[in-house]
């Protein structure tokens, strides 16, 4: 039995799989309710971690699965090749490690050439090719990061919302909430589209994080909804013992 945490910038979400089937996946308001959240009859052989949200969380995840008894646990990190895909990391080790088993994540899933885009507190746009490489990608500023940043480091701007119909994104807006919305998601979009044009036309655009459906509502046909894509990069990585994991705790 598998439990996978991924502990975000945001949110902190939990996944229970026993070997055949998802036994549950749930976003939590903090670490100390894992061992409530779990199923009554599910004890994790192997836990694995992706943790992006500093030594405090790390802490208080230490002690919580302390307290579990697992006899594996792993914290995820960069690494040169993990679950049949390699990094094209200059260094391996600085890549984040929710980038990393949402991009593991993707080869699982596609097998193929795509784009990885991971739309929470900060948006990452991530090239996945064939036969297996992880070709890097970008890091901007989250959605709700870029309406922050306008209404606080400017004297009259307001604190627009970041939903917009995707028509209204065909003209120019004549409305000052509107342009501060339209602008910031043609920032988001526009890494989106540039970096995916580095693909084949017709390679899929998997999307994750609290503002995947926001952006997905604009990108086409391409754009698949992948929420718990980390989580299915993290099952990967938990299934991969022993066989490599060892190099890579």
């Amino acid at each position: 039995m598998y439990l996978l945490i991924d502990s975000g910038n945001s949110r902190l979400k939990i996944a229970c799989h026993d070997g055949h089937d998802w036994r549950l996946r749930q976003a939590l308001d903090n670490a100390s309710q894992i061992p409530a959240a779990l199923p009554a009859d599910f004890q994790p052989q192997r836990i694995v971690i992706a943790n992006v949200a500093g030594s405090a969380m790390s802490a208080q995840l230490e002690h919580v699965i302390r307290s579990l008894n697992a006899p594996s646990i792993e914290w995820l990190r960069g690494s040169p090749e993990r679950c049949h895909l390699r990094s094209g990391y200059a260094d391996p080790r600085q890549l984040g490690p929710d980038r990393w088993a949402a991009a593991i994540g993707a080869w699982q899933c596609i097998g193929s050439d795509c784009l990885v885009v991971c739309a929470g507190t900060a948006t990452t746009v991530d090239v996945v090719r064939q036969p297996g490489i992880f070709a890097g990608g970008c890091i901007l500023p989250g959605l709700d990061l870029m309406l922050d940043a306008l209404s606080t480091r400017t004297a009259a701007l307001p604190r627009a919302q970041p939903g917009l119909p995707p028509a209204s994104l065909q003209s120019p807006p004549t409305e000052t909430h509107a342009a501060i919305t339209a602008g910031c998601l043609h920032a988001q979009l526009g890494a989106i589209e540039r970096i995916s044009a580095m693909l084949p036309t017709d390679s899929p655009i998997l999307l994750a994080g609290g503002y995947a459906a926001t952006l997905a509502s604009f990108l086409g046909s391409r754009a698949q909804l992948q929420p718990w894509l980390v989580m299915d990069g993290l099952l990967a990585i938990a299934r991969d013992y022993p066989q490599n994991a060892a190099a890579h705790s």
